[in-house]
C-alpha cells in the first residue's frame, strides 16, 4: 500500500487522531498493513514483537497462560483498538498471546521508530501516550472484571466460611 493511502488509513483511526501532520507523515512512511486469517496467532505470550498494531477490521483475542487452566481469554479487541503495547513501552516482550478471531486487518507500526517520532515531536508523543494510557486504563478495568468473575462464588454454592 502506498504511503498516501496508509496516511489516510492512519488518519482515520482514533488512536492516531490529532497527530500533527508531519508526525502522521513519518508514521505512514514506516507503517505496514497486516492481514491475519481467522485462527492466526499474531504473537505469543513471552515472545518479542517489535510492532504496535491498531485493528482496522476484524477481531483479536488476547489470551494468557494460566497455571492449571491453560490459555484463558482475557480480552477481545476490535476496530480502532491497539494491541502489542509492549512494543512501545516494554521492550517488545508480549504479556499475552494474540489470535485473530475473524479475518483481521491491522496497521503495524514499528515500536522503536514510533518512540523516535514521539521523542522528536513532543506534541505527537503526547497524543500517542495519551491514547496508550487510555487503552491501558480500559484494560485494567477489563482485568478487574475478569478477576471478579474468576473469584466469584459459583451459583448455588455455600458462602465461604459456612
Amino acid at each position: 500500500m502506498e504511503t498516501e493511502a496508509v496516511k489516510t488509513l492512519l488518519g482515520g483511526l482514533a488512536f492516531m487522531a490529532d497527530l500533527p501532520e508531519h508526525a502522521l507523515d513519518e508514521c505512514a512512511a514506516v507503517t505496514t498493513v497486516a492481514d491475519f486469517a481467522a485462527g492466526t496467532i499474531i504473537f505469543d505470550e513471552g515472545a518479542v514483537n517489535p510492532s504496535l498494531y491498531v485493528v482496522i477490521r476484524g477481531r483479536v483475542g488476547l489470551d494468557m497462560q494460566v497455571p492449571g487452566r491453560g490459555r484463558v481469554r482475557v480480552l477481545s479487541l476490535g476496530p480502532g483498538e491497539m494491541l502489542a503495547w509492549s512494543a512501545l513501552l516494554g521492550g517488545g516482550t508480549m504479556t499475552v498471546s494474540a489470535v485473530a478471531l475473524r479475518d483481521t486487518q491491522a496497521v503495524a507500526l514499528p515500536g522503536a521508530r514510533l518512540l523516535e517520532i514521539c521523542g522528536a515531536n513532543h506534541e505527537a508523543g503526547f497524543h500517542v501516550m495519551q491514547r496508550m494510557a487510555s487503552a491501558l486504563a480500559q484494560r485494567l478495568v477489563a482485568t478487574r472484571l475478569q478477576l471478579l468473575d474468576l473469584f466469584a462464588e459459583p451459583a448455588g454454592a455455600a458462602p465461604l466460611g459456612s
